[in-house]
């Protein structure tokens, strides 16, 4: 299994931002704040390793919060164009986030500036949902303008911030009952020139269809009219859990109708009955029924065995293929049972359903041993 990601923000973290920030405050106080920084530290998961830095940091700059920012943007390394830090490097800023968010919120102006600078070195999605529940209004005013800044980071944050299930924080619960002020958003970034922030803008409606699953298909069916390549793309990401659960208005507004249209036999597993740590290749064979070219989009169906004896579905994408009048496509998926950081796999019968256009069309089963 992977190193658990705390491992990569360990005690050097909180000695590097020390170092920083000594370098323009000679007069803090480093000795004192790691040993408040790294007390407990060990114990700790990664975010709350950097609110653990963010409450230290309050500790010893100065109680004065505009003063305190001047200090911590003073620290921060110039930005340089082209060049974005890899893999974790950008996790240092993540205290200076959460610090804005605790410490800030008596003091919008100054935590907007603070919060436009750090999600160009991070991201700041994190701190801005604390200013959108404090200050609604003021804060979407803050972001609407923000959709058409020069940075690609920062036209992320309009949309990656508004997002009602941002993982890794708390749900923004006003949006998630009217979702229209963060669609009014995005409506101004669905053809943002960046992936980066397009995809952004998928994630967001792929938040707001778990609640509202009939405007986040009205949404994409309105952004299909004239879309460019790049749009599309986005409304497919956007649509990915809606086709997962099988949503024929989803899978309708991709192109995916016709459900009767296909039809699977020559389904095989192989092997039956698999040891926890191996691969399995389920395959089968799919068919067009119909007089009409017809568009097909196939999920496999797995209910995993839980350590209470449940079942738990993950669903696979297989492939999106489109068939002449009785053609034929021969399909196949593998399947790994080995242990994970996010699936735990146990010993019993596996159900395994074919899914075409969101109706089940075949269905077989293994069985896992220990």
């Amino acid at each position: 299994m992977a190193a658990p990601l705390k491992d990569s923000f360990g005690p050097e973290i909180p000695e590097r931002i020390a170092e920083a920030i000594a370098v323009v405050r000679p007069s803090f106080p480093v000795r004192r704040f790691l040993v408040d920084a790294l007390d407990g530290y060990e114990n700790l998961e990664l975010m709350p390793r950097g609110r653990h830095i963010a409450r230290s940091l309050h500790a010893h700059l100065p109680t004065d919060f505009d003063e305190a920012i001047e200090v911590l943007l003073a620290s921060l390394d110039p930005l340089t164009e082209g060049e974005e830090p890899t893999g974790m490097a950008a996790f240092i800023h993540m205290p200076y986030v959460f610090y804005v968010a605790e410490y800030g919120l008596d003091h919008w102006d100054t935590s907007m500036t603070a919060q436009y600078e750090l999600t160009q070195r991070f991201t700041a999605e994190y701190s801005i949902r604390a200013f959108l529940e404090r200050e609604p209004e003021r804060t979407l005013e803050r972001l609407r303008e923000w959709t058409t800044d020069p940075s690609d980071d920062v036209r992320r944050l309009v949309s990656e911030g508004t997002r009602p299930r941002l993982p890794w924080a708390p749900r923004l619960r006003r949006f998630q009952l009217d979702p229209s002020p963060v669609l009014d958003l995005l409506e101004l970034l669905k053809d943002d020139e960046s992936l980066y922030v397009r995809r952004s803008v998928a994630n967001n409606l792929n938040d707001i269809g778990k609640d509202h699953p009939e405007l986040l298909v009205a949404t994409c069916r309105r952004w299909m009219n004239h879309a460019s390549p790049e749009r599309r793309w986005l409304i497919r990401h956007a649509l990915r859990s809606a086709v997962k659960r099988g949503d024929r208005n989803a899978l309708e507004v991709l192109g995916f109708g016709g459900t009767g249209s296909g039809e699977v036999s020559d389904m095989a597993i192989e092997p039956r009955r698999p040891r926890i740590g191996e691969t399995v290749r389920i395959s089968f064979t799919l068919r067009n029924t119909v007089r009409d070219r017809a568009a097909f989009n196939v999920d496999l169906r797995v209910l995993f065995v839980k350590a209470n004896g449940g079942t738990s579905p993950k669903v696979f994408r297989v492939r999106e293929v489109t068939l002449e009048p009785g053609e034929r496509s021969d399909l196949s998926k593998l399947v790994s049972l080995r242990q994970q950081t996010t699936r735990t796999h146990f010993p019993g019968r596996h159900d395994v359903e074919v899914v075409v256009n969101g109706v089940v069309s075949a269905r077989d089963s293994f069985t896992v041993i220990s």
